[in-house]
């Protein structure tokens, strides 16, 4: 690894911890000037490695602090049956990560609601009227000792 892509590792490890530093505390944490660190950030950004910023919400204020793991297997494996489905999820806003996996299920979800009982209706009046869902497996997440995400 160059200098040079080293310098922006380590960019991008302290923006993704904090998307709102400044460029100037961003260049000291860096080791470079104010100019050279923004001219750096630019260019991630414009390249496409840095995709957006995003504010991370309590969820216990936001009404989404009970967090669902869900297995979605299909009962057809075909382009059509997986585009309905994809299409179906990105209009259930409880779901906010939608991952097709290889192994014994099509998708992984990420449902966030605000308890269980949204979560039932959710998995009823939703994913379960969606065609071609064969089995739904749910994890509760009880505890998050680590999450890194934005």
């Amino acid at each position: 690894m160059t200098q040079s892509d080293q310098i922006n590792a380590h960019i991008l490890r302290i923006l993704s911890r904090d998307g709102r530093i400044s460029n100037l505390q961003l260049a000291e944490q860096v080791g470079l000037s104010a100019s050279a660190c923004l001219r750096r950030v630019q260019d991630l950004e414009r390249s496409g490695v840095i995709k957006g910023y995003r504010a991370r919400l309590d969820p216990a204020q936001t009404g989404r602090a009970y967090v669902v793991y869900v297995a979605v297997g299909l009962s057809e494996h075909t382009k059509a049956a997986q585009a309905g489905f994809e299409r179906a999820m990105q209009g259930a806003p409880q779901v906010t990560e939608c991952h097709n996996v290889a192994g014994a299920f099509e998708y992984m979800l990420r449902v966030e609601v605000a308890d269980l009982p949204a979560y039932k209706a959710f998995h009823t009046d939703i994913l379960g009227t969606v065609p071609h869902v064969r089995s739904i497996t749910s994890y509760m997440v009880m505890g998050s000792p680590k999450d890194t995400r934005a």
